[in-house]
């Protein structure tokens, strides 16, 4: 636990190297990133962390915002004696990162920004809509995870055995978010509203897409890069929502080679 600026926040560090700092979607703990965590140390020091109301890290009674999450993360950097890290970020750990680029520019050496989104559309609202009735309505936490998965991951994952072993690993994480947790974490995403601020962000920027993600379609991928001067946009072949999951080895060659680039330069 570190107190980030009087917020008790869980981190988790591994390796050694130039820094590497992980955000976190919807629900997820700094375990979401493992595969990272372990698969990027030889060369990284890899952080990841709790975001509030996910995992260790508590739900104030402050109304939640992506801002207020934004500021928990560079007050834990700090925290930890990190100057700037290159930041990646994932779903709603995306959005986190686009508003730590925008507020705090000194803090982020480069962005990955994986299934990304600048503004919801009315599909978006719709599908977010149905995830905050399915926590309440769902029979039991298992057929929430079962329901909820099938935005997520590919037809592979659910058809090998990989979305099981995610819905059994949840079940038994011993700190699992609370439904309004859930409910205010996901509220502070769809009020997400970066597009015409985006002009403003200038570190080396990397935005990903899963080519079949329904959750955040490539389009939104491509609208952020667009606005972001310089930035790359690429479609992962194949992949849905969290292909640093799914298929750790070519997200993590991927992050890396850019990270080396930017390092190199």
């Amino acid at each position: 636990m570190v107190d980030a600026d009087g917020l008790s926040m869980w981190a988790v560090r591994q390796g050694e190297g130039p820094d590497v700092f992980l955000i976190a979607g919807l629900s997820d703990p700094a375990e979401a990133w493992q595969a990272q965590l372990d698969g990027l140390a030889d060369r990284y020091r890899v952080t990841a962390f709790d975001n509030r109301g996910a995992g260790r890290t508590e739900l104030s009674d402050e109304p939640l915002s992506v801002p207020m999450m934004a500021d928990d993360a560079v007050a834990l950097l700090r925290a930890l004696g990190i100057s700037s890290a290159h930041v990646a970020g994932f779903s709603g750990g995306s959005v986190i990162a686009q508003e730590l680029a925008l507020r705090h520019p000194d803090a982020v050496r480069s962005l990955v920004l994986m299934s990304t989104f600048a503004r919801p559309d009315a599909y978006f609202r719709s599908m977010t809509g149905f995830w905050h009735w399915m926590v309440d309505q769902a029979p039991s936490e298992r057929a929430m995870l079962e329901a909820f998965f099938l935005w997520v991951y590919t037809p592979r994952a659910h058809a090998d055995g990989l979305v099981d072993r995610f819905v059994e690993e949840t079940l038994a994480f011993p700190h699992p978010q609370s439904p309004e947790a859930f409910h205010r974490q996901l509220e502070a995403f769809e009020k997400h509203e970066t597009l015409d601020r985006l002009a403003a962000i200038t570190v080396p920027t990397l935005v990903l897409s899963g080519e079949i993600d329904i959750a955040t379609p490539p389009r939104f991928g491509r609208a952020v890069a667009e606005r972001i001067p310089r930035a790359r946009f690429e479609i992962l072949p194949g992949e849905a929502h969290q292909p640093f999951q799914e298929v750790p080895d070519v997200f993590n060659t991927r992050v890396d080679a850019f990270w080396r680039e930017v390092d190199g330069r």
